[in-house]
Formats: structure tokens, C-alpha cells, sequence
């Protein structure tokens, strides 16, 4: 939460590219102390990696689709967008195969899994010195116009660029004219009062789905369902999650942003009530356990073909370069403190209701499915002009 909100601190002041380098020294320090913790004998080292780690991963959660969007095509921005979301779902994959009890989920080992953090961020640091720095930084905010050429020139594969430079000088031109807009004045001006608002539900349509309630717990929730070895089922989710991932990849700019996010969202809901039926009935019908598993798969399936990779990108289409750093940091804020909420008040939650604790998620996924249908714009093919008419009608 603290992470994300002090992204906009850093993309204008150091540009996106180096801000992502710069703030693997946390991944570092955060994978250093928890991988020592139990050497040393120190549960406050382990609460403190958890902490460095949040922060790292609030900043991230920032810089990343922020960059991904800035050197992406237009035309591609979704596709390339929904890549952010296939690394995310790829690292938790990875994260739940290397935590199985038969490779590093061990009492002996369990500290090393921790550490092995610092490693993406190794990788990170050596990829990003052969990346440039995002064009628009370049341009807007250092106004290097001959060496955005030479990064669009290389990002593009091609020499006439003339029409890439030609939109960014005219968003420059826009952006003279407005000056950069605080977390404040979001909600205080008309003008961006409604694309904040959006933003903020679309996040919170993310996270109060109960997808991270199903990640978190899901182990907990087959056991529950009498499904033996429900740790594996767990890793089926994970794969599920990350195949259809790479679906929406394909799909995000077919069927559109709004479209895909009712989709997910409705889906979602029609499981949600699938896995209360099967909680519900466990013990009386025995084969409904496997109704369970089938309904937490559709749930993760559907979660990654809308509220999965939109809420990360859409952000960049709903405001300009201006008002975007702080949109970024309330939307990221948005997100990781209804992540918070969700995984702190699940278990209660679910000692209360028991079987039809996902009763709950369901009700917010029909409020959130409402929302998008009456309030939401369809973004894709739209410029940011066109998209922002359509709020002061």
C-alpha cells in the first residue's frame, strides 16, 4: 500500500526505467533478511523482509505497466499490457511449485525459498540495461527529441517514426497547458473526478472478487471440499490461472477491455455460487467435492480473461501523461489495500459463514458488474481525446 503510492515520487524525477532499477535494492535487502531469519534466530528479520518485499512490490505494481505501456504500439498497448499480468501469474505458478513439501517447502529449506526473491531481481537489473527508457519520459519530461528518435527507431524496427513523435508532441503540447494534477485534485476536479473513480472500482473489482481469497486459502477450501491431496489442486489453479492468462493475451484486443471485464465478472459470480452449492453439499452428495475444484478453476479462468490484466492498463487509456503518475499511485493504492483487507478478513470471515462464505465476493461482483456496464467506456481503438469527450457528455 505504502509502496504504490509513492510511485509517482519516483517515474518523473528518475524516469521509469530507472526507478525499476533502482528499487531492486529492496528486493535485495528484502530477500537478504528473510533468507538469514532463521539462521539468526530473528522473527522480527522475516517481518521485516515481508516488509521491505511490500514495498517493492507496491512500487513495481506502478512502474511496470506504466513503462509497458509507454514503449508499446498503440495498437498493441492491451496485448503487451496483459504481459504484466502473465508475469505476475507465472512468479505465483513458480512460487507454488517450488513450495511443494518435495522441493524447498521444508523446514530446512523454507527460509532459502524466501530469499530466492533476490534472483527475478537479478534478472530484472541485467535485462533493464538493454532496455531504453520509456520514449514519452524522454520527450515530455527531459525533452531529448534526438534520442527518443533513436529509442523509437529501435523499438519500432523501423526508421520513419515521424508519426509516434508527431502524437507525443501534440500530448506535450496538451500537457503545457495543464499542469500536473496532485492525488487531491483528482477528486477535486470535474475533469478527472469520474476516470478516478473508474479506476479505483475497476481495482477494487480485482481484489474484492475473492481471487486472492481462493490463492491464499485454496488449499484450506479443497481440504475443506474433501479433496485429497488439495495442494496439488492448489498448482492446478496456478496453471489454470497462468493458461488463461495467455488467452486473454489474444482476446484483449479482439473483444475489447469493457467487454472482457463483464465477462470475467459474470462468470466469476456464476462460480462463486457453484463453489457455495459445493461447499454446501459436501457431505451430503459425494461426487459434488469435484464440482468444487471445476468451479475454483472457472473462477481463476475468468479472473484472468477481464479483472485480471485490465484494471493495470486501462488506467494509462482513461488519463494523460499530466494527471497518469498520481492516477497510478491511487489506482496501485486501490488495489493492494483491498488485497490487504481481503487477506486479513477471509479467515473470519469464513469461520462465520462457513460454507457460504463466498456469498460475500458474490455480492461484490454483481455491484461491480453493474458498474462497468452503466459507467465504464470502452477503450480500445480510442484515443485518449475521444475517450475523455465521452465523460463530459
Amino acid at each position: 500500500m505504502i509502496g504504490s503510492f509513492s510511485v509517482s515520487l519516483f517515474v518523473n524525477r528518475f524516469g521509469r526505467r530507472n526507478s525499476m532499477l533502482m528499487v531492486n535494492i529492496l528486493a535485495f535487502a528484502g530477500g537478504a533478511l528473510m533468507a538469514f531469519s532463521k539462521t539468526a534466530k530473528a522473527v522480527g528479520m522475516l517481518i521485516m523482509g515481508r516488509f521491505v518485499i511490500g514495498l517493492f512490490c507496491g512500487l513495481c505494481t506502478g512502474f511496470v505497466p506504466m513503462y509497458i505501456s509507454e514503449v508499446s504500439p498503440t495498437s498493441l498497448c492491451g496485448a503487451f499490457g496483459t504481459l504484466n499480468q502473465l508475469g505476475i501469474v507465472v512468479g505465483i505458478l513458480v512460487a507454488q511449485i517450488f513450495g511443494l513439501e518435495g522441493i524447498m517447502g521444508t523446514e530446512t529449506l523454507w527460509p532459502l525459498l524466501l530469499g530466492f526473491t533476490i534472483l527475478p531481481a537479478i534478472v530484472q537489473c541485467v535485462a533493464l540495461l538493454f532496455c531504453p527508457e520509456s520514449p514519452r519520459f524522454l520527450l515530455i519530461n527531459k525533452m531529448e527529441e534526438e534520442e527518443v528518435q533513436a529509442v523509437l527507431q529501435k523499438l519500432r524496427g523501423t526508421q520513419d517514426v515521424s508519426q509516434d513523435i508527431l502524437e507525443m508532441k501534440e500530448e506535450s503540447a496538451k500537457m503545457s497547458q495543464e499542469k500536473k494534477a496532485t492525488v487531491t485534485e483528482l477528486f477535486r476536479s470535474p475533469k478527472y473526478r469520474q476516470p478516478i473513480i473508474i479506476a479505483i472500482m475497476l481495482q477494487l473489482s480485482q481484489q474484492l472478487s475473492g481471487i486472492n481469497a481462493v490463492f491464499y486459502y485454496s488449499t484450506g477450501i479443497f481440504e475443506r471440499a474433501g479433496i485429497t491431496q488439495p495442494v496439488y489442486a492448489t498448482i492446478g489453479a496456478g496453471v489454470v490461472n497462468t493458461v488463461f492468462t495467455v488467452v486473454s493475451l489474444f482476446l484483449v484486443e479482439c473483444a475489447g477491455r469493457r467487454t472482457l471485464h463483464l465477462v470475467g465478472l459474470g462468470g466469476m459470480a456464476v462460480c462463486a455460487v457453484l463453489m457455495t452449492v459445493a461447499l454446501a453439499l459436501k457431505d451430503i452428495v459425494e461426487w459434488i467435492r469435484y464440482i468444487s475444484i471445476v468451479a475454483t478453476f472457472g473462477f481463476v479462468a475468468l479472473f484472468e480473461i477481464g479483472p485480471g490484466p485490465i484494471p493495470w492498463f486501462i488506467v494509462a487509456e482513461l488519463f494523460s501523461q499530466g494527471p497518469w503518475p498520481a492516477a497510478m499511485a491511487v489506482a496501485g493504492c486501490s488495489n493492494w489495500t483491498s488485497n490487504f483487507l481481503v487477506g486479513m478478513l477471509f479467515p473470519y470471515a469464513e469461520k462465520v459463514c462457513g460454507s457460504y462464505v463466498f456469498l460475500i465476493f458474490l455480492v461484490f461482483l454483481v455491484i461491480f458488474f453493474v458498474f462497468t456496464f452503466f459507467k465504464v467506456p470502452e477503450t480500445k481503438g480510442r484515443t485518449f481525446e475521444e475517450i475523455s469527450r465521452g465523460f463530459e457528455e
